[in-house]
């Protein structure tokens, strides 16, 4: 029999730790440095990455993704030596999708055509508002004209162009999300990541929210109004959500974020990375330290990862659970039920049935649409908790 994750594929995730400057609402691990050693973080990620190879031997790589941080501050020298030796290392899918995150104040078009002979096929934008007064509010370095015009140069370059918008921001109207949301999808895209703005702990966003001194936000009932919104936007102009948050024409969905999501294999490399892993039929959550200076110096001894974790069926079924309902494909019950040993109880899907939140389908459970307004309830419910 398969191993479970070939039901979701494999991947491979490279994290650049590195920005121009630290957004007010950004949680994930990204630093700003006055120097950086091109050179040694080539030679620490191919390090990296064949004693990754060493274990996946004669695995089918079907996706490639550098995140960050800002991946378009790399060298396109050592984005090029990256996917060169990852092609060298692994067999590839056919339609192998390499997809690289670029911020529109650094992009140039020497640059990405430079990364596009490199093996980039794919960008994905982090634009996250289409005014400038947005921009300033959420510490973006670039203007509404730069990132019009960075989108023009990633989209003469690459057939295959994504970015990133946020709703729900501080005195944002339905009105004006309606104005730039159609703005957005008149710009002949294929892919949109539309992500309601939250106010995580840890961030410059969480500390003023803390002292009551983020104003503005939106309330529930104009979130929600803003989230039908989008949906109906959407699927008007092709491009309907396959994601809770992401939206896509046929065929231009995200190929690594499916691999996430559908619960396939996926190596971590660079600081702060995660990773899920099958090895001799047991799989490992991996987890690279996130401090930059401590990985880099790690990655001489092979120890840039935390001791890994192994997961139990149960803990294996619960992330599957919680990754794959956020798919409108929904969430397969019988491979649910063979990582779990148990199906999930019926009397929590008839209730959640009954409500209108779910639908099964076949052999499938799918959230509805009034259900994805409250996802993390129905998680938490199916869960148990």
């Amino acid at each position: 029999m398969a191993e479970d994750w070939t039901n979701g594929g494999f991947g491979l995730y490279i994290h650049w730790p590195f920005c121009e400057a630290k957004c007010p609402y950004c949680d994930f691990n990204s630093h700003v440095s006055r120097s950086i050693d091109q050179t040694a973080w080539r030679d620490a990620y191919l390090s990296e990455i064949r004693r990754a190879a060493l274990e996946t031997p004669g695995r089918v790589l079907t996706s490639v993704f550098f995140g960050g941080g800002t991946p378009s501050l790399m060298d396109p020298d050592t984005v090029a030596a990256v996917i060169e030796e990852i092609r060298r290392l692994w067999p590839t899918a056919n339609d192998l999708e390499i997809t690289l995150e670029a911020n529109p104040g650094s992009v140039e078009a020497t640059r990405f055509a430079a990364y596009r002979q490199g093996g980039v096929n794919r960008i994905s934008m982090g634009i996250q508002a289409l005014n400038d007064d947005d921009l300033r509010r959420l510490g973006r370095i670039h203007t509404t004209q730069e990132a019009l015009k960075a989108f023009d140069i990633a989209r003469n370059t690459f057939e295959r162009v994504s970015f990133d918008l946020m709703y729900a921001r501080q005195d944002q109207s339905l009105a004006s999300w309606k104005s730039e949301l159609d703005q957005a999808l008149s710009l002949a895209i294929d892919h949109l990541s539309l992500y309601q703005l939250t106010v995580e702990q840890g961030t410059a966003f969480g500390d003023r929210y803390a002292a009551g001194k983020l104003r503005g936000l939106p309330d529930e009932d104009l979130g929600a109004d803003m989230y039908i919104l989008t949906q109906e936007l959407c699927e008007r102009h092709g491009m309907p959500a396959y994601e809770v948050s992401n939206h896509a024409r046929d065929g231009a969905q995200s190929r690594h974020n499916l691999i996430y999501w559908r619960y396939g294999d996926y190596i971590g490399i660079g600081p702060g990375a995660h990773g899920r892993l099958t090895l001799c039929g047991a799989r490992w959550a991996t987890e690279c330290y996130s401090n930059p200076t401590r990985w880099l110096a790690a990655v001489q001894s092979n120890e840039a990862e935390k001791p890994r974790t192994a997961l139990s069926s149960g803990d294996q079924a619960n992330e599957f659970l919680m990754m794959g309902l956020r798919l409108k494909d929904g969430l397969d019950l019988a491979r649910y039920a063979n990582l779990n040993g148990s199906p999930l109880p019926r009397e929590r899907l008839d209730a959640l049935t009954d409500l209108g939140i779910i639908e099964t389908q076949k052999s499938k459970i799918k959230v509805t649409d009034q259900g994805f307004m409250v996802l993390n309830a129905v998680i938490r419910e199916l869960l148990g908790a």
